[in-house]
């Protein structure tokens, strides 16, 4: 059952409108999940503010998406495991092998890999981590500043799986994927 009302994008104005005209600009599409937030433009404002800055990290597209992906399965959101997997697929181009292992916060790719544990760590410590999974995530050369987005993209992406798991978002994703 969905929780809140969204506002579609027919009926936007002043703000929201403003909003999803900027959204449609960057990202080409107004998903459901936006027009829900749209209930109180400073939350729509917040997610487009730290996801745009965030897009402009060191951390690539590719990672961000395996790093969603793990959120997701941890945090047992089926929207965002369905939108992140199509966007994994689609836009960062990442194969079915490596979006099954993210799902699981690990990857082929040693460094990559280690950003994927390191946020699994942080998310089931809930911010607090053994030392030993820092040292590991650093010597597998993840730096200080790719630690300090790992922990945004992980704020971020929770952000979203909760406010997704509240609502009940209806799923506009061409696959929904489970979680495990």
């Amino acid at each position: 059952m969905t929780e809140l009302t969204p506002i579609k994008p027919a009926d936007a104005v002043g703000e929201v409108a403003d909003l999803y005209a900027q959204m449609k600009k960057t990202i080409g599409a107004i998903p459901n999940m936006t027009q829900y937030m749209a209930s109180n433009p400073a939350v729509l404002k917040a997610w487009m503010a730290l996801s745009g800055a965030l897009n402009e990290g060191t951390l690539p597209p590719a990672v961000r998406e395996r790093l969603a992906l793990s959120t997701a399965e941890y945090n047992r959101c089926t929207y965002c495991l369905s939108a992140h997997n199509f966007l994994a697929k689609n836009v960062a181009k990442i194969d079915e092998a490596e979006i099954s292992l993210a799902r699981d916060a690990a990857s082929s790719d040693p460094h990559t890999d280690a950003i994927l544990k390191l946020s699994d760590a942080i998310a089931r410590g809930r911010g607090s981590v053994a030392e030993e999974d820092v040292k590991e995530a650093r010597d597998a050369g993840v730096t200080d500043g790719q630690i300090a987005e790992v922990i945004a993209n992980l704020a971020l992406n929770t952000l979203t799986n909760y406010f997704n798991r509240f609502n009940d978002t209806p799923n506009e994703y061409p696959e929904l994927v489970t979680p495990r």
